[in-house]
Parts: structure tokens; sequence; C-alpha cells
């Protein structure tokens, strides 16, 4: 990744518009901002929160609160607690998100 062409600037993510889309089960609501080609999310699951696709979108996430489950398609699996994050690669491995508690993450993709 390459950041180009952004001033320095803070994010007050309580002030960023919400955007809800739903689950399968449960709901994501996400607090987006795009600085050139990156996408910068807050992102909070619901309890109870399964994705309703898999994603093969690569990303840098970190679990601020709460449980998040991440599943790939090959059947592995892994579970976040606050302080820990993944990384995946665009179209590397396609993964499903799901959280029983309701989580809270930042998102860099």
């Amino acid at each position: 990744m390459r950041i180009t062409d952004t001033p320095f600037g803070t994010t007050d993510w309580s002030a960023v518009e919400p955007t809800v889309y739903a689950g399968t089960t449960g709901e994501a609501t996400w607090r987006t901002r795009h600085f050139g080609d990156i996408r910068v999310r807050m992102v909070e699951y619901s309890r109870g929160y399964l994705a309703d696709h898999w994603c093969t979108k690569g990303h840098v996430l970190l679990c601020l609160a709460g449980t998040l489950d991440t599943e790939l398609a090959d059947g592995r699996r892994f579970t976040l607690v606050p302080g820990m994050s993944y990384q995946v690669a665009d179209d590397a491995e396609p993964h499903r998100s799901s959280s029983a508690t309701g989580a809270t993450l930042f998102i860099v993709d």
C-alpha cells in the first residue's frame, strides 16, 4: 500500500454518517472515509451478526471491542478479541465474518 496525496487530518468517527447493511442475521454499521484509493472504516457488528457473503477483498482489520469470528472458505476458523488483528490480500482467501456478542472493528482496505 502506498499512501499519497493525503494531508494530515483527524477523524471523529462519531461524526461520520453511518450506513447499515443487513447480514444473513444481524447487521453491520459502517462509518467510512476514503483517502485516495484507501478505504478506512469503523464497523460495528450487532450481536448475532453473520455476513451474507464470502469476501475476497484484502483488509487489515483490528478488533477494538467484542469478539469477531472469521471463517475461511477452506474451513479454518479464527476468533479475534480486542487488541487482535488480521490481514489478508485481495483474492487470497475468501472469508466470512460473524459475531455472537457483537464487535467493533477498525478496517483499512
